[in-house]
């Protein structure tokens, strides 16, 4: 079974990078510059912000559902990415080295399964949820923190 992992789509967040101040405040999105410690994963691209790097923290919409699992948190997008990542059976940066919550979906969007990878195990993990012909898709969330991270689909 092959899967896939694909940042989100630069151009729902680029007009927001020239956005004066009370347009942000008003999408509940605000700049912010990386830091020297890291993990600051962007969306779209997959990978962290290198320090000093210009980011949006943006509330976001990962579970648009009519469903008590409609689901949102703030993320970190890059100004500099430009094109939305994507990974065939392979883990992006931004979900490994890290503890990673895997829930998994059916097609109605009501979650079926979850599962945490601990020990940078989420192929591992995505694999043994994604052969379970139930789970229609699963959304990686950082463990500690609770944001999404990104959204694995079967090929």
């Amino acid at each position: 079974m092959t899967y896939r992992i694909r940042g989100l789509d630069p151009a729902i967040f680029a007009h927001l990078f020239s956005a004066d101040p009370e347009v942000l405040n008003s999408k509940l999105a605000r700049r912010e510059v990386a830091g020297p410690q890291g993990y600051y994963p962007c969306r779209v691209s997959l990978k962290d912000a290198a320090p000093g790097e210009a980011l949006l923290l943006v509330h976001y919409t990962n579970h648009n559902i009519a469903s008590p699992y409609r689901n949102a948190f703030a993320v970190y997008v890059r100004q500099a990415a430009q094109i939305a990542a994507e990974y065939i059976d392979a883990i992006p940066p931004i979900l490994r080295a890290r503890p990673i919550a895997l829930r998994a979906y059916d097609t109605g969007g009501d979650l079926n399964r979850a599962t945490m990878a601990l020990a940078d195990d989420v192929d591992a993990h995505v694999r043994t949820l994604l052969d379970d012909p139930a789970i229609a898709y699963i959304d990686a969330h950082n463990a500690m923190h609770g944001c999404f991270a990104a959204r694995i689909e079967r090929t």
